[in-house]
């Protein structure tokens, strides 16, 4: 099943979600959406305790739920109970919650944006560009970051190409460049910003994105004139792409005397960018 990940955002809590191209359909994390619609502390306890009750009514919900691998707050994937659109809305009528209506209005817009941006691919940049606008973000860093998607994409459809499967094979991949060219693996670099579940390139400064970009494109030009058949070969490129910016990011510190990868997440480069422009 051809998938691909996102984070969907409903009056700003994120619920994880796949597409899946096959079916053309999108596939939801039902833990998230109990999270949003009960407000619960703890969902997961909420979605077992109802999973049962509907298991004892004889639900088909329950019956047909499926389960994806989707990345957990700790960076790692785990199997996680999903539903589609048509199973949210069962679900939904099972939640007595007063976002019921914004959710299933939320859940058509979802669906009619991604069939839009299959027609017209530019109609997802420019939601994807008004979504950073509204949480604060710069216009020059949001040019940077829609950057840094197209060099990612490039990236991964080499990996692609060269028998790399989606999932744990490109995290692991992607923690190999990260860890050259930042000194970091992505664990630590998103501890170091204070990050959970959130993509740790929307916490990145210019710079950071910019070298993450220069190791990630790096990567990808070397991939392609080396052709490499086996994963420990993309291992080694990835370090040798990673590398290549990690000595940039020396030089830099070098000639600055300041330190490139810093613990500022978005809100807090948020307030200095505000800071600076108060300041003039």
């Amino acid at each position: 099943m051809s998938q691909e990940s996102s984070i969907k955002l409903f009056n700003e809590r994120q619920i994880r979600t796949h597409w899946d191209e096959a079916q053309e359909k999108w596939y939801f994390s039902i833990v998230d959406v109990v999270g949003v619609l009960t407000e619960s502390e703890n969902p997961n306890n909420y979605w077992k305790v109802l999973k049962s009750r509907l298991k004892k009514e004889g639900s088909e919900l329950v019956t047909n739920c499926n389960q994806l691998k989707m990345q957990s707050s700790d960076g790692k994937y785990y199997k996680t109970d999903v539903a589609d659109t048509e199973q949210l809305f069962r679900l939904i009528q099972s939640i007595p919650s007063p976002k019921a209506e914004p959710f299933k209005m939320w859940l058509a817009q979802t669906g009619r944006e991604r069939l839009d941006e299959i027609e017209d691919p530019e109609s997802g940049i420019d939601r994807l560009m008004e979504t950073y606008l509204r949480k604060g973000y710069s216009t020059a860093w949001i040019n940077q970051r829609l950057k840094s998607i197209e060099v990612r994409k490039e990236l991964t459809d080499e990996w692609e190409t060269r028998g790399v499967r989606k999932g744990q094979e490109f995290a692991f991949l992607t923690d190999e460049i990260t860890k050259a060219w930042s000194g970091h693996t992505t664990r630590q670099y998103k501890k170091l910003k204070d990050l959970k579940q959130e993509n740790l390139r929307d916490h990145m400064t210019n710079l950071e994105l910019v070298l993450n970009m220069l190791a990630e494109a790096t990567t990808t030009e070397i991939s392609k004139e080396k052709k490499p058949e086996t994963f420990e070969a993309n291992k080694r490129i990835a370090q040798q792409g990673g590398t290549i910016a990690g000595n940039t990011r020396r030089e830099i510190e070098e000639k600055t005397g300041k330190n490139v990868v810093t613990n500022q997440n978005a809100k807090q480069i948020d307030q200095i960018s505000n800071k600076r422009l108060q300041d003039k």
